[in-house]
């Protein structure tokens, strides 16, 4: 039945891929998007490099991060420490983006940065709140019968702790995925390269083109973590 399930959830999420790729290519144009195909392989691979980059980066800082503050002697201080994490949600994506600039140059480099920054939230709130949430009987449960405090983090607290966890990593991608052409504005190559020129120049087929990959890479990289959370932890992951 779980196998039936995940094949129909597969099916289907793969014909609304197919449906809204049908739409944009009516709407936009079979021409539009023949005439900017090398672009649009171009400058998929580039998102794809500043996304994936960005978001390796701060699953390696969040994710240890949010276990640390979930420990029982850190968390009278998580949330006051949480706001160090918030900075890069505090601020408008073109200020974070500004600012990297003014330290590190332009270029792809202050690019992956400011996504991290970004990013970060998240990924150490929502591991914090999972791990926070176990129920207490489990960890008693594990103590008991004499498991180690990394064999209770690794067997008990993270499987419970992770379909939370995967939608703050979901929210991450999604806010990354998002704020990415906005990297065009110092010098990193993303769809951000047929957004903004497109405003400009108001070549509207040009800037629908850009959105449109936006957001089919935002929906396919979800899907993909949405299927990994059903592998991963089918009983509890939706």
């Amino acid at each position: 039945m779980h196998n039936t399930s995940i094949v129909k959830r597969t099916f289907f999420g793969a014909l609304a891929i197919i449906v809204v790729l049908g739409l944009l290519i009516w709407g936009i144009g079979p021409e539009t998007i023949i005439a900017r195909k090398v672009d649009l392989l171009y400058l998929g691979q580039q998102h794809l490099i500043l996304v994936f980059s960005s978001m390796a980066l701060a699953l390696l800082v969040g994710i240890p991060s949010g276990i640390l503050l979930s420990r029982p002697a850190a968390r009278r201080f998580a949330e006051y420490a949480m706001q160090i994490f918030n900075v890069g949600n505090t601020l408008p994506p073109l200020a974070v983006l500004a600012l990297a600039m003014v330290f590190i140059g332009i270029g792809d480099k202050p690019a992956i940065i400011a996504l991290f920054l970004a990013s970060l939230l998240p990924i150490v709130r929502n591991t914090y709140s999972g791990l926070s949430g176990v129920p207490s009987s489990l960890i008693e449960a594990a103590n008991g019968i004499g498991m180690t405090k990394w064999q209770r983090l690794r067997q008990v607290e993270l499987p419970n702790a992770w379909p939370v966890m995967l939608s703050g990593i979901r929210i991450a991608t999604a806010i990354n995925v998002g704020t990415a052409p906005l990297a065009f504005l110092i010098g990193a190559s993303s769809y951000g390269e047929l957004i903004f020129p497109g405003i400009y120049l108001n070549d509207f087929p040009t800037l629908i083109l850009g959105a449109a990959a936006t957001a089919l890479f935002a929906l396919l990289l979800d899907v993909a973590l949405a299927g990994l959370g059903r592998v991963l932890s089918p009983h509890t992951v939706k």
